[in-house]
């Protein structure tokens, strides 16, 4: 009789919808769903920044008045991971005030550049930050699945409208005004309503398809830990969807090299896996020169898919290395310059974060993030080998830092800023040690 109500319990609790049951769940829950009428607006730029400071600041509000009768599960305590990311773009904002100052450009610029710091690098400390309140990872899946089904929706309907040859529709949000403001490009203010995957590079609410192809990797990621069967599945096609539709070469090689590093990283300690690891180093050693003309053929092949771009992008690293180390190699060059027509007139330090960093804030803005990416790396290693939503973490980690290597993933904090959330309760998490069994 006990063992029936027990799982009729278990049972009732596990059908129970997956709902917000507190405010930062509610804030995220709706923006989450609501991305797609956000990105009808144009104001995806503006209002991510918004609901990070928010719920920041209600964070601050229940730190500071939190007690010793604060129930643990409220109780708001800082990762020291979390204070690495802090200081990190703490530093790189005092790095962009110091080089504003230095070069004298005045007021006007000196504040839209801070403004500027604060919705594209400060985002990444934000987020991770309101992980530390009270949200439900699991709420975060759901979401993200659902908003995988929208995006198969919208899909659909714009390939329908591609086959009938439909007139493209598209528009530019009156909140691009914002641009002479806060920075940003004006393709994050304009909306097309049709997106197809015939003969065009998805793009959605991605603005551009390599970010469209970063967040399917993450989504991917969540959806593996979505507990219902048929959200899990939803999120799984939704997200290579995303992947493949976008053809962004990295984001799509990203996937498996992620899977496979996670999966080596929380099994490495088991005894067969270190047989196998020794036994396929010994094959490395022996094949040496082979596997290092395979990895220069594919190389090769991996650029010939669109090599126009693949070009352009090397000309631009180069010219961007050689002016931040002939020029400013510690602080920076602070200000991005549009570089020359032989770079399609690209701003240089751009498609490439390191590269980037370098350019703008110097070797002490790329240490101060190579630390902190380092320190997230332990942290989550450690954690995953004993925790799924650590693994979780690890792998948005991951797929941030490879795809770090194509763009600037600061720009578009505002769009995976669910990612930097699991991050920040990957952070917050405390493993409690096995206990020995007693004799």
């Amino acid at each position: 009789m006990a063992t029936s109500v027990l799982a009729n319990s278990s049972s009732t609790t596990r059908d129970r919808p997956l709902r917000p049951q507190n405010l930062p769940e509610f804030l995220i829950w709706y923006y989450i769903l609501g991305t797609y009428l956000i990105y009808l607006c144009g104001a995806q730029y503006l209002l991510a920044p918004c609901l990070a400071t928010g719920l920041t600041v209600y964070l601050l509000f229940k730190y500071w008045t939190q007690t010793e009768a604060t129930p643990e599960s409220e109780r708001i305590t800082i990762s020291w991971p979390t204070w690495m990311w802090i200081l990190a773009i703490l530093v790189i904002g005092v790095v962009t005030l110091a080089g504003h100052i230095s070069l004298e450009l005045g007021p006007v610029d000196l504040i839209r550049a801070l403004l500027l710091w604060y919705i594209t690098w400060g985002l990444l400390a934000l987020f991770v930050l309101v992980g530390h309140l009270n949200i439900r990872p699991q709420l975060i899946y759901r979401a993200t699945s659902i908003l995988c089904l929208q995006s198969l929706l919208v899909t659909a309907i714009g390939t329908a409208a591609d086959l009938l040859n439909l007139p493209t529709i598209g528009y530019e949000s009156p909140l691009n005004v914002m641009i002479r403001v806060a920075g940003g490009a004006p393709e994050q203010f304009y909306v097309n309503l049709f997106h197809s995957i015939l003969n065009t590079r998805l793009t959605l609410f991605g603005v551009w398809p390599t970010f469209t192809a970063l967040l399917g990797n993450i989504y991917f990621f969540f959806a593996l830990e979505e507990s219902d069967k048929k959200w899990r599945w939803v999120g799984l096609v939704g997200s290579i969807v995303l992947i493949l539709g976008s053809r962004s070469r990295l984001a799509t090689l990203c996937l498996p090299v992620v899977l496979v590093t996670v999966w080596i990283l929380t099994n490495f300690f088991r005894p067969w896996v270190q047989i196998v690891a020794g036994f396929v180093c010994g094959l490395v050693g022996v094949f040496a020169t082979t596997l290092v003309d395979t990895l220069v053929l594919l190389r090769a092949e991996f650029d010939k898919v669109r090599s126009g771009s693949s070009e352009v992008r090397e000309t631009l690293y180069r010219i961007s290395l050689e002016r931040w180390w002939s020029e400013s190699p510690i602080w920076g060059l602070t200000q991005r310059e549009k570089g020359p027509f032989l770079v399609s007139r690209l701003p240089l330090g751009s498609h490439h974060t390191w590269i980037g960093v370098l350019y703008s804030y110097g070797l002490v803005g790329a240490s101060v993030l190579a630390v902190a990416f380092l320190c997230s790396f332990i942290d989550l290693v450690i954690k995953a080998q004993r925790s799924r939503l650590a693994k979780t973490g690890l792998s948005v980690l991951l797929v941030l830092f490879v795809c770090s290597f194509a763009d600037n993933i600061e720009f578009f904090a505002y769009l995976f800023w669910p990612g930097l959330v699991v991050m920040g309760i990957a952070f917050k998490e405390r493993i409690v040690a096995r206990q020995p069994k007693a004799s």
